[in-house]
């Protein structure tokens, strides 16, 4: 199994993750607002700005503090391995 860090000692599982977007446009924070909802959403900011939207074959939305390209070349160092 390979994981992935997001930021302040978390890490999910790199295989459960299907999308990484940035939250700048108006789309992506309408998604998160419907997944905190729906009760889908898990925050691992630790209160900080939420950059990175990553969304799991389960359905549940993370929220990370870390830029997309920081999240995609953490992934890449790991498929490298």
């Amino acid at each position: 199994m390979e994981i992935v860090h997001v930021g302040f000692g978390n890490i999910l599982s790199a295989d459960r993750i299907l999308v990484i977007a940035s939250t700048n446009s108006a789309p992506i924070k309408r998604l998160i607002q419907e997944g905190k909802n729906k009760g889908i959403v898990i925050d691992l900011t630790n209160g900080r700005k939420t950059k990175s939207l990553l969304i799991l074959d389960s359905g549940h939305l993370v929220l990370s503090a870390l830029a997309p390209k920081t999240l995609i070349n953490r992934l890449s160092k790991n498929e490298k391995r």
